[in-house]
């Protein structure tokens, strides 16, 4: 499987249905993770514990990949996320409202599986339309 198509493999599976049995075939064991709300996870398991945490906050939580850019063992993707906050998240208790934001993701690959991830996100951006709706608890 080439990079892009990892990639879209990656995001569709184990993000847009969330489907963790896929993190095997996708994702190396020794992943190192830094997803796009600002938490580092390493492996398997820290990994679908972050994927877990994600859709149980953002109901009908996507990832929208809008441009990938691969050559060798790398690749970029810029990237739209959103949801239905649902749950506790960044302190906000859930308001039901849609929230999304932009980020950038940088990716390693070995032995043809995500082996490093680093997510930047527009957290800013996100935390304004938490704050739009609910106080902090």
């Amino acid at each position: 499987m080439d990079a892009r198509a990892l990639i879209h493999a990656f995001y569709e599976e184990i993000w847009n249905r969330h489907d963790t049995s896929r993190v095997p075939a996708l994702v190396a064991e020794g992943l190192v993770f830094r997803g796009s709300l600002g938490q580092e996870r390493h492996g398997h398991d820290e990994f679908i514990a972050y994927v877990d945490f994600v859709h149980a906050a953002l109901g009908g939580y996507r990832c929208e990949i809008q441009e990938i850019i691969a050559e060798g063992d790398r690749a970029f993707a810029r990237m739209l996320f959103s949801g239905t906050h649902r749950g506790p998240f960044f302190g906000y208790p859930p308001t039901g409202r849609p929230v999304s934001w932009a980020g950038a993701a940088v990716f390693t690959f070995r032995d043809q599986k995500i082996a490093t991830l680093w997510v930047l996100g527009d957290i800013h951006d996100l935390l304004r339309q938490l704050a739009a709706d609910a106080e902090p608890q």
